[in-house]
């Protein structure tokens, strides 16, 4: 049987109304889309789902934690995730094509002869889109910086270089730095 399957919901036999799925996701689950920058994963999704005659509204609410690697130093960095998705899917006769013409990122279409919701290409993007896009490791009480000191001081070192090393052809350029205040 397909791991995946474990994230489909047989919507057909529910009531309308609203119905609760909670999903524990781990390194396993991530790496059955592809590989990701992320490891040490215990994600939990609770989906709220209201079913209504020809369409259904679902709430992703995104938790748990996981550990990515500062964007500074390399250090391992443990993050909490948590946010909140919504989606509308919406049962109709000629869903690819609807989902083509669809602008809205937030509705898709899906075939009335459909008895099955595959969520697992939602959970996969919503606890993607819940970790941040820059990572780096926080300051403490006193306002320093987490980071590895020895990789900083490093880091530190190169900038130093770097600005002693000015090449020529720029020289001219510094007039023009300050024009635009």
């Amino acid at each position: 049987m397909d791991y995946r399957r474990n994230f489909d919901i047989a919507f057909v036999g529910l009531k309308p109304g609203v119905h609760e799925f909670n999903y524990e996701l781990n390194d396993e689950f991530f790496l059955s889309f592809h590989e990701v920058d992320f490891r040490n994963t215990a994600a939990k999704v609770k989906v709220m789902l209201d079913k209504h005659h020809n369409f259904m509204q679902l709430k992703f609410e995104v938790g748990g934690t996981t550990e990515v690697t500062c964007d500074r130093c390399g250090n391992d960095l443990p993050i909490e995730l948590w946010d909140e998705f919504n989606l509308i899917v919406k049962l109709v006769e000629e869903p690819e094509k609807m989902n083509e013409e669809e602008e809205d990122p937030d509705i898709f279409y899906i075939s009335k002869g459909e008895s099955h919701l595959h969520l697992a290409p939602w959970l996969y993007e919503f606890v993607i889109l819940s970790i941040p896009m820059q990572r780096m490791c926080g300051e403490d009480e006193k306002g320093k910086s987490k980071c590895n000191p020895e990789v900083l001081a490093k880091l530190n070192n190169f900038k130093a270089a770097d600005e002693q090393q000015t090449n020529p052809i720029w020289k001219g350029l510094d007039q023009f730095k300050d024009l635009n205040d």
